[in-house]
């Protein structure tokens, strides 16, 4: 099998405000302590960064990362919002993302290979939602990982064929710890994801006895993790032990981290890769402001080049920015807090970055 290039990103919330500027947006009534009405997003970010265009484009979010994309083998990301018109808003939850499914155009844009639901913004519109965004995302080449109509579905990989030979799984999880209301899991009969309530040995167990279910002789196997709060720096002991175990035990041969608004510290233990925290790829947060030090506008791709056996051999950073709700290259400014960030978080885990000429980052280790 010739090396594969994974492509990785975080959360992707085209819901809501970004909903909104789509050619066909969502009611937006919103029933948020401060924000009652999606357009007031709009609104924030445009008087952040200037006027943005409505009705605009199914590529118009990607921006500048299209290119990327493409070139990509596979693509995974963090689909964080619902797909649907559904109305039965969850209970008690303060935040509901939407996407109307007649803006599918935009999903379609990105070309995913795999799109992760298990995360804690998939049924902020009741199963009614989950189950109208499994059938719309079902239109797509995509395959859904980690939620499904039943227990069984939601946990199986899902198992995407290489170019050059072999299979890649994806397992797909999310912890209670990311916000995931436990009645969000999958049961028996009732759809929902799959959601681990801790990092206890049985939660190790569900996911390794999952992985083992499907895989064949040659996978490679990718264990995604919606994991921890969505602020602060420093990987939490437990994540880092948990990731450990995946690799030591065969399960994973990349650990693909997200929750975080913004990234954290990439280790790369025993030869694989494992992202802690990619952060957000995409979001309505602009013009918000900084959670302290901390910046949600700043974004990252990831570009993973994988040996036959799952050993990582390079991986590349490329530091976006997110203004007027698309990417963009960053910035001067935005690709130094990215790569002080790296380091600094890196130092913890045994790695640091190297700035290429083209703006990318290189990921240092060993």
């Amino acid at each position: 099998m010739e090396p594969l290039r994974l492509l990785l990103a975080g959360d992707v919330m085209t819901g809501r405000g970004i909903d909104q500027v789509l050619p066909h947006p969502s009611a937006p009534g919103l029933f948020e302590p401060w924000v009652r009405d999606a357009r007031d997003y709009v609104r924030i970010a445009e008087e952040a960064s200037g006027p943005i265009p409505r009705a605009v484009p199914p590529e118009y979010v990607w921006g500048d990362v299209l290119p990327v994309l493409r070139r990509a083998d596979l693509r995974v990301a963090n689909l964080e919002t619902a797909v649907t018109a559904s109305d039965d808003a969850w209970p008690g939850k303060g935040i509901h993302y939407r996407m109307a499914p007649a803006n599918l155009a935009c999903l379609a844009a990105a070309h995913l290979d795999v799109a992760v639901l298990a995360n804690n913004h998939v049924l902020d519109w009741g199963v009614a939602g989950l189950r109208e965004t499994l059938q719309v995302l079902g239109r797509l080449p995509v395959r859904c990982a980690g939620a499904g109509l039943q227990r069984q579905q939601a946990r199986a990989p899902v198992a995407v064929t290489l170019a050059g030979g072999g299979r890649l799984l994806v397992s797909a999880w999310a912890t209670a710890s990311s916000g995931v209301p436990a009645e969000w899991a999958a049961g028996a009969t009732r759809p929902g994801i799959a959601l681990l309530p801790d990092l206890s040995d049985a939660g190790f167990l569900e996911i390794a006895q999952a992985v083992a279910s499907a895989r064949q002789p040659g996978d490679l196997c990718l264990v995604s993790l919606h994991w921890g709060g969505n602020w602060g720096f420093g990987v939490p002991a437990e994540h880092r032990a948990f990731a450990h175990r995946l690799v030591d035990r065969g399960v994973a041969d990349v650990v693909h981290g997200h929750s975080s608004h913004h990234p954290l510290g990439i280790e790369v233990y025993r030869g694989r890769a494992v992202l802690h925290g990619c952060g957000d790829l995409l979001n309505d947060y602009e013009g918000i402001g900084p959670h302290g030090s901390l910046r949600s506008d700043a974004s990252c791709l990831y570009l993973l080049t994988l040996a036959a056996d799952g050993a990582l051999q390079r991986l590349e950073i490329v530091p976006l920015r997110i203004r007027r709700f698309r990417l963009e290259q960053a910035d001067d400014a935005t690709r130094r807090w990215l790569r002080e960030l790296f380091e600094r978080e890196g130092r913890a885990v045994g790695t640091g970055v190297q700035a290429l000429a083209d703006g990318r980052l290189a990921l240092r280790w060993g």
